[in-house]
């Protein structure tokens, strides 16, 4: 005997509990399937509670530099376990969130590992044995997990991945941040501001490579000031652990291979999408470099079977996941929306500075063929930013010349990952340079930039 669904579930994610809540909304019986804690990833072990940490190490850093606001903090000083569990704490509360949301639709949660026994079939394992669940649909939403350094497989001692690095048994004091990716560049920037002394180290030629190059390079120089060593198109080999260090032998561009002494390393290389041994192959889905190939609306080469988020391919981002779960849930349902596309996506880091996008940079606008024109305006011309104490940055937007659409947007400071949405919403809107130039902006905010970059990039910008 099997349980039989409109819709179930393999994942609950943001992906997967959001597509859940949605065919609840139109009426559909769900089932969602959750081997650890509902929420995935996101709201347990990523995005969530690794910002609690951020805005620890924020304030930290505020409170160390307390006189250029007039005033006086002395015998500043952290508690590790505290902060730890601080941002567990987070994690719980939106945990129960999601529980109660699931509730609230009334979706049956169905707790163990679940796989694939059917198209429309999903066996779990739970405490009391197997339980069927039969859907007239199944979406697999299984998330990702941290990619292994080649030869080296995280130990939680001394090499450390994301999920290590949010509940550390002590503070590094020497720190090899392996990839400059959103990930790693935002645990380095946690740890250097707690104190850490923190290298990192990216095979390629710049860090953040998915950004605008002005962006890389201005992060780089930034990161360089707070005291962190940053080595780009840098190798990594002969990395050995022992009870009290990593070794590692670093090699620059130029040849130059020397051997560095570090108290823990964080790797950051990249995620492995979580499609083995939840029945894909006796099925004949097809896959893509681990990926599972899907439409614009999440379906497979199987009939009824589905499939979101970070298992289907970059960008492997929250928002991504819960859209893509929207579609394909509506499109089940016969509402007809419009197919999932990633050209509108924004991507966010949240180290300080932070750095946020949209669109196309400057460089792949050139490459798709347009002339482009350029507009940037720097924090240091903000009155807001000026005030803040927030200086250091600046916002660039990049305009198709002949037509005017806004093809894409690249912000490093002070709450750009706040600030990106505009701009996001003017891509949806498909609104050109006439339109944002006629926007009025509030005085004083740090939202003014974004309209001094586009008043820039036509030779008009006011202040400066």
């Amino acid at each position: 005997m099997s349980d039989s669904f409109d819709l179930v579930i393999l994942g609950s994610g943001p992906g997967g509990y959001v597509a859940a809540i949605r065919a609840a909304q139109l009426g559909l019986s769900v089932a969602i399937v959750e081997r650890e804690r509902l929420g995935g990833i996101c709201l347990n072990w990523g995005c969530i509670p690794t910002k609690a940490l951020l805005r620890t190490s924020e304030i930290y850093h505020y409170m160390q530099n307390a006189e250029a606001y007039g005033l006086s903090a002395t015998g500043v000083s952290f508690d590790l376990a505290r902060i730890t569990e601080r941002s567990r704490k987070v994690a719980g509360q939106l945990n129960a969130g999601v529980k109660s949301l699931m509730k609230k639709n009334k979706v049956t949660v169905v707790e163990g590992e679940g796989r694939l026994t059917g198209a429309t079939e999903v066996t779990v394992k739970t405490g009391a044995g197997d339980r069927v669940l039969a859907g007239k649909n199944v979406i697999v939403a299984t998330g990702a997990r941290a990619r292994d350094l080649p030869g080296l497989a995280a130990d939680g001692l001394r090499i450390w991945t994301y999920r290590h690095a949010m509940v550390p048994p002590e503070m590094p004091t020497k720190l090899l941040v392996i990839g400059s990716g959103a990930i790693g560049v935002e645990f380095a920037s946690f740890y250097n501001d707690m104190g850490a002394d923190v290298t990192v180290v990216e095979m390629l030629d710049r860090v953040l490579p998915v950004e605008d190059e002005e962006i890389s390079a201005f992060m780089a120089k930034t990161l360089t000031r707070q005291g962190m060593r940053i080595l780009s198109g840098t190798k990594l080999s002969d990395v050995t652990t022992s009870a009290a260090e990593v070794k590692a032998t670093i090699t620059t561009p130029d040849g130059e291979a020397t051997v560095a002494t570090f108290s823990h390393v964080f790797v950051a290389i990249g995620i492995v999408p979580n499609t083995e041994n939840i029945g894909l192959e006796a099925l004949g889905v097809v896959t893509e470099r681990g990926h599972i190939a899907v439409d614009g609306y999440g379906r497979t080469n199987v009939p009824g079977l589905h499939a979101i988020g970070d298992v289907t391919g970059p960008p492997w981002l929250a928002h991504k996941a819960s859209h893509e779960g929207i579609v394909c849930v509506e499109n089940i349902a016969g509402l007809n929306p419009h197919a999932f596309e990633i050209w509108n996506i924004p991507g966010c880091t949240y180290s300080r500075p932070q750095v946020a996008s949209v669109g196309l940079t400057e460089s792949k606008a050139k490459a798709a063929g347009h002339d482009v024109k350029v507009g940037k305006f720097p924090f240091i011309g903000n009155g807001k930013a000026i005030a803040l104490g927030e200086a250091e940055g600046f916002v660039k937007t990049v305009f198709d010349a002949a037509t005017g659409e806004l093809l894409g947007a690249h912000m490093v400071g002070a709450e750009v990952t706040e600030l990106i949405q505009g701009y996001v919403i003017a891509r949806q809107l498909e609104t050109t340079e006439a339109e944002l130039m006629e926007t009025v902006f509030a005085h004083p905010t740090l939202s003014e930039m974004m309209h001094e970059s586009v008043l820039g990039a036509y030779g008009r910008a006011l202040h400066f």
